[in-house]
């Protein structure tokens, strides 16, 4: 372990030093409950059972990122899923009177 002569930082120093501390803490706690959740999972499944039955509820399944759907006309680096928010870009080509269809990948 590190030796910090905590008189001698600055307040800087001392300030990263304590947001260092907080991420430390935060992924060590993240990957003990992970490990824990994994060895969970692992005997409930040797059991013939899956966590989420066994706690009532509900193991939350991340979600795939979106396709791209449309592509901008002229840069096509910036493209859209067709979820969220219109971007800039497809709101004036429709408010043109364009056919979306037009920008369809």
């Amino acid at each position: 372990m590190a030796d910090f002569n905590l008189e001698a930082m600055s307040l800087k120093e001392l300030r990263q030093l304590q947001k260092e501390l907080g991420k430390a803490i935060s992924t060590y706690e993240d990957r003990h409950k992970a490990e824990a959740r994994a060895k969970l999972d692992a005997i409930a499944k040797e059991m013939g059972y899956s966590l989420a039955d066994l706690i009532g509820a509900e193991v939350k399944a991340t979600r795939a990122s979106a396709v791209a759907k449309y592509r901008h006309p002229e840069n096509a680096a910036l493209t859209w899923s067709g979820r969220g928010r219109k971007p800039q870009w497809f709101a004036d080509h429709v408010n043109a009177g364009k056919d979306p269809g037009l920008l369809a990948i």
